[in-house]
């Protein structure tokens, strides 16, 4: 692989990551606006439009931090408003509404696969937008597959402790509550100690290898 220069990184991993946080957001939203939430829907959530997702915090600032200092980019978007009063069955369709982000992103990492296979096709034409191609699903199949499996850890407000709580009984789930407001921290704490890389590698690695041998990428 090439050495790519900042503007370089920034330029293929901006679209992807815009996708990846925004689609995650929105999935979330349709789902439950399937099963009789309509606040997203009525808030303008509903959107492949970025501007309405984005945070400026969690979308540009850690992302351009984190490219800066580690070459990798992570982020987030504002969260798609859920009711859960409003849904059918609220714990159980909270658990579904929840487990739509991840899937989405699991999806989105497909796709891009299947992109970064029909550049490698290009390639091997000289198209010179075929290596750009490859690295901007590179990007995109490892920001998604982050993405799901971080957000399927069983804390509170990542999407694993929304079906955490949603199974839980209700005393439990009221505890589990509780640890919401520290769980930036708890997170932090995670990612010093390495513990989070622990945790998370395993499954990611697995998930790429999968998809990358699914469509024959190197």
């Amino acid at each position: 692989m090439l050495e790519l220069s900042l503007a370089q990184k920034i330029a293929i991993w901006a679209l992807p990551v815009l996708f990846a946080i925004t689609l995650h957001e929105v999935a979330h939203g349709w789902v439950a606006s399937k099963l009789g939430d309509q606040t997203a829907r009525l808030s303008g959530r509903l959107t492949l439009n970025p501007l309405k997702h984005i945070d400026i915090m969690g979308t540009i600032v850690v992302p351009l931090l984190m490219l800066v200092s580690t070459g990798f980019i992570f982020g987030w978007a504002k969260p798609v408003p859920v009711d859960a009063r409003n849904l059918h069955n609220p714990r159980r369709d909270m658990a579904i509404v929840s487990l739509a982000g991840p899937v989405s992103n699991l999806i989105m990492a497909l796709m891009w696969a299947a992109f970064g296979k029909l550049g490698i096709y290009l390639a091997s034409a000289n198209t010179w937008f075929a290596v750009p191609m490859v690295y901007m699903a590179e990007a995109g199949i490892m920001i998604n597959v982050v993405l799901a499996v971080l957000n399927c850890l069983p804390i509170l407000p990542l999407d694993g402790g929304r079906v955490l709580a949603s199974v839980l009984p209700p005393r439990m789930d009221w505890y589990l509550s509780r640890i919401e407001p520290y769980s930036f921290f708890i997170l932090v704490i995670l990612m010093v100690t390495g513990v989070l890389s622990f945790l998370i590698s395993p499954p990611i690695i697995f998930i790429t290898q999968l998809i990358a041998g699914l469509f024959g990428l190197p």
